[in-house]
């Protein structure tokens, strides 16, 4: 164990033990963190507005604060964005996190003094856990690299801004940027292949321990090393890596095509980052979920989904929620959020600790017929049947196809990019169907009903997804493709790339 490995060890219990105490107690600090939201947010605009001076719990809280989208939060943002003080927070954010909305077009979300902690520090604090809980540090004493954003910032009015994760490396500590690659200039990079370029020429020759990025960016990462080597194995380049870090989308389904081309298992460390707050993170290599981050500056809210269209919704905290259920999740934070829906969906796993899985996003869902299939439901689907096929999936996604031009029933048609197509294609597609009624009882019922035929597959070209995604300036960071839409939008352009 090298110097830096010895001085973080003792650090990184210390944080366990935290994270240990406060999951423990995972109610009274959601009520800890709402005290405190409320008392600092009395003293803005916004709080003015809305009576937080009557709020003595979260009954009137829900009475004084309703819920909003980006479009209902827009002219508070607009007021900030000229200049106007202790709007949604007191003073004025550190920076803007711009993200891409699908309705909304550019958001620009509040990022203050007080929640970069939230960001920043909950992203360290994962990585110090499952340091201690694995006994593994010998990745502080490698190189990390970290595939991100560019950290280059515009200026909106006075703030800074730019996307959440080219923001964290300015916020970056001393003892982890001897560590840290890319290089800034690198970082910089805009195109994502020339930057993908520049990064291989950066990391081959270093000893990289620790890697960091969203799935199919990194399997560009992976084989573009492997090319650029000559060698035949990550392992063989990198021989002492042995931590994975992701989030944004589920693993599952790219882990087989990853740890091919690794060359073996390895720990991973799964975390839920948004502009908005870091929701959760892996806290455990054996049990299933993310710990919710409790007592990092976040009130939790959840509405069922079934519900979250309505006019007056349920909103429950976090003492009442269960398992199995699918919620919105919504939050109340120490940027100035204000019950915002911020688009994704949960589903609890564990009620001790608070662990949850993301099962989609609220928009994005197949509800043609009144299904309504949810993401996490075909990536099941789909893990299943090419786990037991031994068949492996670069990307997919599923639309409906409501009016064939073949005539006949309507279908679910999923569109596919294998890594190898299987042999019996109609076959696989048989049994993918019949893993989707299991998982939804809905679709069940309307292919029993004859209403919907069973689902097609349309196989895709190598690297088809990889094509749209450039098409759409959305090659790398932390862009994913959706995994399910409920009309035909997206695999249009998906076809014709």
């Amino acid at each position: 164990m090298k110097i830096k490995s010895r001085l973080l060890k003792p650090v990184a219990r210390q944080i366990a033990r935290s994270i240990a105490r406060w999951s423990g107690e995972a109610v009274a600090a959601q009520q800890q963190v709402f005290e405190q939201l409320v008392k600092k947010g009395s003293r803005t605009a916004f709080g003015l507005e809305h009576g937080f001076d009557k709020i003595n719990g979260y009954e009137a809280f829900k009475t004084q604060v309703p819920l909003r989208d980006y479009e209902a939060l827009r002219p508070w943002i607009e007021r900030i964005k000229v200049g106007e003080r202790d709007v949604l927070w007191p003073g004025l954010p550190k920076y803007f996190a711009k993200t891409s909305g699908t309705t909304s077009g550019v958001k620009y979300i509040p990022l203050t003094r007080d929640s970069m902690p939230n960001h920043f520090g909950t992203a360290r604090n994962a990585l110090f856990n499952y340091a201690a809980r694995t006994g593994n540090f010998d990745f502080f004493d490698g190189k990390m690299i970290f595939l991100s954003g560019s950290p280059e910032l515009e200026t909106v009015g006075s703030i800074p801004t730019g996307r959440l994760s080219g923001i964290v490396n300015h916020e970056v500590p001393k003892w982890l940027r001897t560590s840290q690659l890319p290089s800034y200039p690198t970082n910089c990079i805009e195109d994502w292949e020339q930057k993908l370029e520049a990064m291989v020429t950066e990391t081959l020759p270093q000893d990289m321990r620790l890697i960091s990025g969203i799935p199919p960016w990194v399997q560009m990462y992976y084989e573009r090393l492997l090319e650029r080597s000559g060698k035949r194995l990550v392992k063989d380049v990198f021989p002492n890596f042995n931590v994975f870090v992701y989030g944004g989308v589920n693993f599952e389904p790219y882990r087989a095509g990853l740890e091919a081309l690794v060359g073996k298992r390895l720990d991973s460390v799964e975390t839920y980052p948004a502009s908005e707050g870091f929701i959760a993170f892996q806290d455990s290599q054996r049990e299933p979920g993310l710990l919710l981050n409790a007592a990092s500056g976040i009130f939790f809210e959840f509405v069922p989904m079934d519900e979250v269209f309505n006019e007056n919704p349920t909103r429950l905290s976090l003492a009442d929620v269960e398992l199995g259920v699918n919620y919105a999740l919504i939050i109340n934070n120490n940027a100035g959020l204000w019950g915002y829906n911020i688009g994704d969906t949960v589903e609890f796993v564990s009620l001790n600790p608070y662990r949850l899985i993301v099962t989609g996003r609220v928009k994005h869902f197949i509800s043609a017929f009144g299904e309504h299939v949810i993401g996490k439901e075909v990536d099941a689907a789909m893990l299943a049947v090419s786990r037991a096929e031994g068949v492996g999936i670069v990307e997919f996604t599923v639309a409906p196809q409501v009016s064939p031009l073949e005539g006949g029933l309507p279908y679910h048609e999923w569109f596919v990019e294998f890594d190898q197509t299987p042999v019996d294609l109609l076959r696989f597609a048989q049994l993918l169907d019949d893993e989707m009624v299991k998982q939804n009882i809905y679709y069940e019922d309307l292919i029993k009903g004859n209403i919907l035929r069973s689902l097609k597959i349309t196989p895709l070209h190598r690297d088809a997804f990889r094509h749209y995604m450039k098409s759409q300036g959305k090659l790398g960071g932390q862009n994913k493709v959706p995994r399910l839409s409920n009309d035909r939008k997206l695999v249009d352009k998906l076809l014709v790339v």
